[in-house]
């Protein structure tokens, strides 16, 4: 990626990525509450991890690929990762903090235990929030996950509601075949339950840079308090 295509992505984050993301599914399902009501299947808890950042980074934003006002974007596959925030009933859930922390490029966290510390990239940010508004919708602009040594590529992610446990889950790339093999994973006995943190990063149609979209949906086991 060269300068003048970086400040280009930059510029056009939230309007590419809008469409992006609502290009999924329609209007009417995005809106209307409880659309999904009876098709839902409640995200499974996952485990957060021993790498949960053990240092927060100067920035904790929605952008990942950049650090505060450095140039210099992080190496790898620009994804715009997006999703709702539902409770058992399919009603979005408003003004719930959503936290994602992933490897770069290098399968590198940010965390002083993570392997191969030493190669981490230093322009990738590693972790990001988002807090969601009446719709529940929640946008980071971030990269395709990539192995860490044990574990297929995966997103986590930690959502925070007032009033409510910390709830963590986990999103892995359709396609994988580190998939079949990923013990945490395979931990979710049920088929449609394993299948539903299971998302395609597919590729944006007309991108200069190659850059991906990816839709994860999270459905909470309850229903928030107003």
């Amino acid at each position: 990626m060269n300068k003048n295509d970086f400040i280009y992505t930059r510029r056009h984050f939230l309007s590419n990525f809008t469409c992006a993301a609502f290009g999924v599914i329609g209007a009417e399902a995005i809106y209307t509450p409880g659309f999904f009501a009876e098709q839902l299947i409640q995200t499974p808890r996952q485990t957060e991890g021993p790498f949960y950042p053990d240092k927060m980074p100067l920035d904790t934003d929605n952008d990942l690929l950049i650090v505060n006002d450095k140039i210099t974007p992080a190496v790898g596959p620009v994804t715009y990762l997006s999703g709702r925030i539902l409770d058992a009933r399919g009603n979005p859930a408003r003004n719930a903090m959503v936290e994602i922390w992933q490897v770069d490029n290098n399968g590198v966290y940010l965390h002083i235990g993570s392997n191969n510390h030493n190669n981490r990239d230093a322009n990738f940010q590693g972790f990001g929030r988002f807090l969601t508004g009446s719709n529940g919708e929640y946008f980071f602009r971030t990269l395709k996950p990539v192995p860490y040594p044990g574990r297929t590529p995966h997103i986590h992610f930690a959502v925070k509601l007032k009033g409510h446990e910390k709830f963590t889950t986990q999103c892995y790339v359709k396609g994988e075949a580190g998939n079949e093999r990923d013990g945490v994973l395979r931990r979710i006995d049920n088929p449609q339950a394993r299948n539903s943190v299971i998302v395609d990063f597919a590729p944006i149609k007309e991108s200069r840079i190659g850059e991906l979209a990816a839709r994860f949906d999270i459905v909470l086991g309850f229903t928030p308090t107003a």
